[in-house]
């Protein structure tokens, strides 16, 4: 699995994907992981089907003690159903994710690691030497949903937010917004569900200094391109399910 660093000064923020040996009919996700000092945030681990991989290139980077953290936006199998895996590996990490989502994530088997739940108006979490917050994005798509920004590295890890669906091969970072726009405009106004919570994440996102966005799939986007993210989406309406949408 490739890894690519986002961010190396003074902590490093690193993201795992484009596996090209994933199996067909999987959608493929991009996983993140920060590393400071001797703690490290494993961020939306991906699915069972992938934990093999992520577990070596994780291997590659750090000490598999490092990881004391790991956040899951919400309760999606792509997101999250490798918990069971990571819970035999890790035991004694915290898993950081939506309170509300507790009793499904159990589900994919949660033994050791402690589940702490994040409450509806977000929270911070301290590594070693910095912090990084979760930003509420409930609905968006998930009911209970988070994202998780950086300030120093000024990166949004955004969740299915920006997310775009392409075929295998694509560029990790957007080359060219507005031929992007296809490749969202679909996901986007089927699988986000309401624009009072899409209306309120912009307003909220538009606070912070990003220099990055980073979706849970697809091209990240930086500088300039974060703005013309948060516009589009502003003006998109969403929650329709009409293939003609």
């Amino acid at each position: 699995m490739k890894t690519t660093n986002l961010y190396n000064k003074g902590h490093r923020w690193v993201t795992f994907g484009r596996d090209p040996k994933k199996l067909a009919g999987i959608i493929d996700t991009n996983q993140y992981m920060i590393i400071d000092g001797q703690r490290a945030l494993l961020m939306d681990p991906g699915g069972i089907e992938i934990f093999s991989a992520m577990l070596a290139s994780v291997l590659r980077l750090c000490d598999i003690d490092t990881i004391t953290d790991i956040f899951a936006s919400h309760q999606d199998p792509d997101i999250i159903s490798s918990l069971g895996l990571w819970d035999q590996t890790l035991p004694t990490a915290r898993l950081h994710s939506p309170w509300i989502w507790e009793s499904f994530l159990r589900h994919f088997g949660l033994n050791h690691i402690e589940y702490v739940g994040i409450p509806d108006e977000g929270k911070t979490l301290a590594l070693e030497s910095m912090e990084v917050q979760f930003i509420p994005a409930h609905y968006l798509h998930a009911s209970g949903n988070y994202h998780v920004y950086d300030a120093e590295a000024r990166i949004l890890m955004s969740g299915d937010v920006g997310a775009a669906l392409e075929a295998d091969g694509a560029p990790l970072f957007v080359e060219d917004f507005d031929e992007h726009v296809e490749k969202m405009k679909l996901f986007h106004q089927r699988w986000m569900p309401s624009n009072r919570a899409k209306n309120d994440w912009v307003k909220r996102v538009r606070e912070l200094d990003i220099d990055m966005m980073a979706p849970q799939h697809g091209r990240i986007f930086r500088g300039d391109d974060v703005k013309r993210f948060l516009d589009w989406f502003e003006a998109l309406e969403v929650g329709s399910a009409s293939n003609n949408a």
